[in-house]
Formats: C-alpha cells, structure tokens, sequence
C-alpha cells in the first residue's frame, strides 16, 4: 500500500480515536443515579467577574455513592459556586454549610432512568455520526491521491482499510453504550 494511503488511514484512527474519548467523556457526564465528580465538570464558576471552570476554584470529592462535596480554596467563593451548580439544572440541590458545598444525588425514578438510556444512545449515536463524517472524509481524501499517481487497486485497498477502521470503532461506541445503559437502568 502507498505511503500516502497509510498516512490517510492513520490520521483517520487517530481522528476515530478522538470521536470516541469524545463520546466517551459525553457518557460519563450522564449520571447514573450515583455520584460521580464528573457530573460538575461542565461547570462554570464567575470567580471575580471571570468564568473558570469549579476543578480551578475548589475540590470536589465524592465521600460515598450519594454524596458530592465541593471544598472551595476560598470561602468567599462558597456562593459563587452554590449559585452555578443551581444555574446548572443537574436536578440537584447544594447544601451551603459554611465551608463546604454538599451535593446530595437522589435516587433515580424508573422514568428518568429511561430518559437517561434514551439520551446516553443519542450521545452514542452522535458519536458514530462523528466515526462515519470522519470515514468520509478520510476516503474522499485516498480517492484525490489518484492524480498524484496512486493506482485503483491501492485505492480500493485503502477504502477497505478505512471500512475495517469504521467498522471496529462503531462496535467500540456500542460496548461503551450498552456499559453506560447497565449502568443507568441498575438500581
């Protein structure tokens, strides 16, 4: 295979290698009915008029399966971050102690457990949309190496490779699925 076939089918594993740390990460986000730090990750604090991310302003530990606590590095930002984990919508309600913010995760209803499965498949799916634009790309680019002298049967070769790539990333999105929606529907 050509030189400049391997580098296409390369930069696109690393491109499909990318789609499903992305897609991943969008899994983990959803909760499960237990708590995970990761649940505030998106969260953006107004640390003296500008916004940085809660991990910069303070601590945040998961004590037990039903507990988030957020430990500010100064108490003058216990409101701060109070009032943007509200603003956040994640159907939790902080405890402002005085010194720590407490997050206490609700059991989840047999309703919003399959509200949750139904958007962890929308994030899977967004994911393998991202695989398959990347495939796309990827072999729109091995059919350009024509005009610099590369032969059809390399090219066909190298679509097949990108196929094979597809093919075993896909699958890789639907295992980190199919975790996620176990994950979501155990009670």
């Amino acid at each position: 295979m050509s030189e400049l076939i391997k580098k296409q089918v390369t930069d696109a594993k690393a491109l499909m290698d990318k789609a499903i740390d992305h897609a991943d990460n969008e899994l983990n986000k959803i909760r499960a009915g237990k708590a995970n730090p990761s649940m505030l990750d998106d969260i953006v604090v107004d640390y003296y008029g500008s916004p940085t991310p809660l991990s910069q302003v303070g601590t945040v530990n998961t004590p037990d399966a039903r507990t988030i606590v957020v430990q500010p590095w100064e108490k003058s930002m216990l409101a701060p971050i109070e009032k943007a984990i509200k603003e956040a919508n994640l159907g939790v309600n902080p405890q402002n102690d005085g010194v720590i913010i407490r997050i206490n995760v609700p059991p989840l209803t047999e309703e919003r457990r399959r509200d949750l499965v139904k958007k962890a498949k929308a994030e899977a799916e967004t994911g393998k949309v991202a695989v398959r634009n990347i495939r796309k790309d990827a072999n729109e680019k091995i059919k350009k190496l024509k005009s610099e002298g590369v032969s059809e049967d390399e090219i066909k070769v190298g679509e097949a490779d990108v196929q094979k790539l597809t093919d075993a990333y896909i699958i890789k999105i639907d295992q980190l699925s199919e975790a996620k929606e176990k994950d979501i529907m155990t009670v």
